[in-house]
């Protein structure tokens, strides 16, 4: 059987033998640069997800008290199997060449806790509901593996893009309910910086993330995503 036919048999066949395809994937799918074995792109959104839903459903967190350092478990966690400075050079586009390595490396330390901030409030609502692994594609070093996030009364749809670095396969774009995140915050980063300056996209960012250890007190969903308001 040939690369491209195995790929489609994989993708067809995953709603229904989801155990079977991980399986086979642990087997004979994603080996790194390094030459070692890594996890399947599912078996990665699988533990981020359960580490992520163990984090929000620890009672001991949930006092207001420790909402910085559960935010800071979070970015963690959410961190060690998301590329960040990826997201970040695909948000800025072509705002990201003319930076310095020290402005680069502020941007992707903000957008990292803005982002953790987005992801968990995306979820937390679901926190102690299923999540329904549907599907993996991968296309060389590209993967898609799709989710779902069930409750007693909505379904959302929550697609992870992610791509092997260093061996292993790291996200770098969620596509939550049809909108994808990297676009999204392109379109209003793009917005800021045309209208203003770099230097007003990094004050707005800084005031939602590093302020927010100050002025957060009653829930991480309090945080405003859009910051062109």
């Amino acid at each position: 059987m040939s690369a491209t036919s195995r790929r489609l048999w994989i993708a067809r066949s995953a709603a229904f033998a989801l155990p079977l395809i991980l399986v086979a994937l642990t087997d004979s799918v994603a080996f790194g640069s390094s030459g070692q074995r890594t996890e399947s792109p599912t078996e990665v959104v699988r533990s981020t997800i359960t580490q992520v839903f163990r984090i929000l459903d620890d009672e001991t967190l949930k006092d207001p008290a420790k909402l910085i350092p559960r935010r800071h478990m979070l970015e963690e966690v959410i961190a060690s199997r998301f590329d960040y400075t990826e997201m970040s050079k695909r948000t800025l586009t072509v705002h990201w060449s003319p930076l310095t390595a020290s402005e680069r490396a502020e941007f992707v330390e903000l957008f990292k806790s803005f982002l953790s901030d987005h992801y968990a409030d995306k979820i937390e609502g679901y926190s102690g509901e299923p999540v329904a692994y549907l599907s993996e594609r991968i296309e060389g070093n590209y993967a898609e593996v799709r989710t779902e996030l069930r409750s007693s009364k909505v379904e959302i749809p929550m697609d992870y893009r992610l791509h092997v670095k260093d061996g292993t396969w790291f996200a770098y774009d969620i596509i939550a309910d049809g909108v994808s995140l990297v676009k999204n915050y392109r379109s209003q980063f793009e917005k800021i910086i045309r209208t203003s300056s770099y230097q007003e996209l990094v004050r707005r960012l800084r005031e939602r993330t590093v302020g927010d250890d100050k002025k957060k007190k009653a829930s991480l969903a309090t945080v405003p995503y859009s910051l062109t308001a």
